[in-house]
């Protein structure tokens, strides 16, 4: 290990992606311009697709059956060891628990191909059996109200990630030095990939810790604070990382690398001090010390004017550099934009700033903070993260530019599915894009409807401060707007999240001498929908109400070919009738 990084590591107490392919940003890339070709802002398209199947593993792993509920996760006590030579990994995870319930039998997660040697409670071996990548144990009868604690041994090596960020796995690379550069990366296909545990949404540990061996000339970087280097000999370390929140699954990684340590200091606006680390290939230090050193205040700032404070203030922020793009890993986010404005080099709407470092930093507020129990759910993570980045465009670059920057990402909105999708089956949509950009839509249109931002910022506030570090469904959302604007938006959500259409505004022009008669409608899949929107001339709007039913305004000295609808303010499709 490089001396001045371990003096520090040991020293500190606060811990606190680059691609060595460009096949995953080429993909990506791919995408977006066919989604771009196929959608316009005015059109419908239509995709039809079978229905899904799923399989029982699916559902062992999406639903809450009796072996998940009659126990919470308390504490896990993760011990892992690399050999990044074989690609190979070895450990043991100590899960604490509090009974629910009265059992004898729960269940946990592994992927199948990972070996379990042992499972032991009290000193003794427990039985289990494995369906699928389900693993049932059976313990001593477990009384309601007590806690216990079992440690799961076992080994193998990890599926490796083939398109990373996009699926999930190890990643094994090397740095241009040709030192081992190791990362991983499982959201959406479960942490149980890598380590054993109770791998479902709703169920997070209230602190954790993550003890990572590795050759003595690595570094290994994870979530929290680093606590403990020990030099175990046989040149071998092992970093011992604790985290001091309730935590994701998929959000516990390991990085591994050659990396030096750049600390900072984040001020909040009531003089609290933030620890900041940056963990980067050590040929990039430099580099990165000058990238970040105002980057990441900015962006905080701008974050905490929105939403108040970074909510996991005791663990610090940490940016990790990694061989694929970034991954909004808890306290410790992957970091791999190649230190430059955009998305691997794709700015939108002409907008110089790092997507990946605003993106996943955005994370820490919607997804980390507040979580989703259900993958079905996952907009409440994605789209709001989304429009927490056109919340910090319009923080840093004004208004008008937040409007360029909606405007450019809803080229990439399919409307191929409804936003929220199937309970208790691990439901995955990640092939498209609409729980990103629509979903960060959906909000956008709904403060244009409030048509107050003095109340749809507190209102946005109070719904973060509310459910901070605690997990919620889309109900709590919708239930919340309802009573802090003291109006029924129901209807609108059931259109926009359950079906996979938008309303269309129908509409026919008259010229009537100066002026213009308009006749208009919403064509929606939800009875009694009704929304104001704007229309006319751009810069001299009016509001108008359509309902299902035909409805007519005469506008005073426009032109029809001066006639416009504020698509830039509300997601909905127009389409003139003649």
């Amino acid at each position: 290990m490089n001396d001045n990084v371990q003096a520090t590591l040991v020293a500190s107490n606060h811990r606190k992606r680059q691609l060595k392919s460009p096949v995953p940003v080429l993909f990506y890339s791919f995408l977006i311009l066919l989604s771009a070709m196929i959608t316009s802002c005015n059109a419908q398209t239509t995709y039809e697709k079978p229905d899904p199947v799923f399989s029982k593993g699916d559902t062992l792993r999406g639903m809450l059956g009796p072996e998940r509920t009659c126990y919470d996760v308390t504490f896990y006590d993760l011990n892992v060891e690399v050999f990044p030579e074989k690609e190979y990994i070895k450990g043991s995870n100590t899960i604490h628990f509090d009974a629910k319930s009265d059992f004898s039998r729960l269940q946990i997660d592994l992927f199948k191909n990972m070996k379990i040697n042992r499972i032991e409670f009290e000193g003794k071996n427990l039985g289990f059996d494995r369906q699928y990548n389900a693993v049932f144990i059976d313990l001593p009868k477990q009384t309601k109200g007590t806690k216990g604690k079992f440690e799961v041994f076992y080994e193998g090596r990890p599926i490796v990630a083939q398109q990373p960020p996009w699926d999930g796995g190890f990643i094994w690379s090397e740095d241009k030095n040709d030192n081992p550069w190791i990362a991983v990366a499982c959201e959406g296909i479960g942490a149980s990939l890598w380590w054993p545990n109770k791998d479902h949404l709703s169920d997070e540990p209230d602190s954790m810790r993550i003890a990572c061996t590795v050759p003595e000339n690595l570094v290994c970087v994870s979530n929290g604070n680093l606590r403990e280097v020990e030099m175990l000999g046989e040149k071998r370390n092992r970093f011992n990382w604790f985290v001091s929140y309730p935590i994701n699954n998929y959000n516990v990684s390991l990085n591994i690398g050659d990396y030096a340590n750049i600390k900072d200091i984040y001020t909040a606006e009531d003089g609290d001090e933030l620890a900041l680390d940056y963990y980067v290939l050590n040929h990039n230090k430099e580099k990165a010390r000058k990238y970040f050193k105002n980057r990441v205040p900015e962006m905080l700032s701008c974050f905490e004017q929105y939403l108040g404070k970074y909510p996991f203030w005791n663990d610090g922020y940490a940016l990790i550099e990694t061989p694929y793009l970034g991954m909004e890993h808890q306290s410790g986010i992957a970091y791999g934009n190649n230190y430059q404005d955009g998305y691997a080099g794709m700015t939108t709407a002409g907008l110089d700033f790092d997507y990946l470092l605003v993106h996943e930093s955005g994370h820490e507020y919607f997804g980390n903070s507040i979580s989703c129990k259900d993958h079905a759910e996952m907009w409440l993570h994605e789209g709001f993260t989304v429009y927490m980045d056109a919340l910090f465009v319009e923080c840093k670059f004004g208004y008008e530019s937040a409007l360029d920057y909606y405007t450019a990402q809803r080229r990439s909105i399919r409307n191929a599915d409804p936003i929220v999708g199937l309970m208790d089956v691990n439901y995955q949509y990640w092939e498209g894009s609409d729980m990103y950009f629509k979903g960060a839509w959906i909000l956008h249109t709904l403060r244009n409807i409030i048509d107050d931002d003095e109340l749809w910022f507190k209102t946005f506030r109070s719904f973060y401060e509310k459910h901070q570090l605690s997990h919620i469904t889309t109900e709590d959302f919708i239930r919340h707007i309802n009573e802090a604007t003291g109006k029924n938006f129901t209807a609108f959500f059931e259109q926009y999240l359950h079906h996979a259409r938008i309303p269309k505004l129908e509409y026919k022009l008259k010229k009537k001498g100066k002026n213009l008669l308009v006749l208009y409608r919403m064509n929606t899949q939800v009875e009694n929908l009704s929304m104001p929107i704007e229309i006319g001339k751009k810069g001299k709007y009016t509001k108008v109400t359509p309902t299902s039913k035909w409805q007519k305004i005469k506008l005073k000295k426009i032109k029809p070919n001066e006639f416009k609808i504020a698509l830039e303010l509300y997601y909905i499709h127009a389409k003139e009738l003649k």
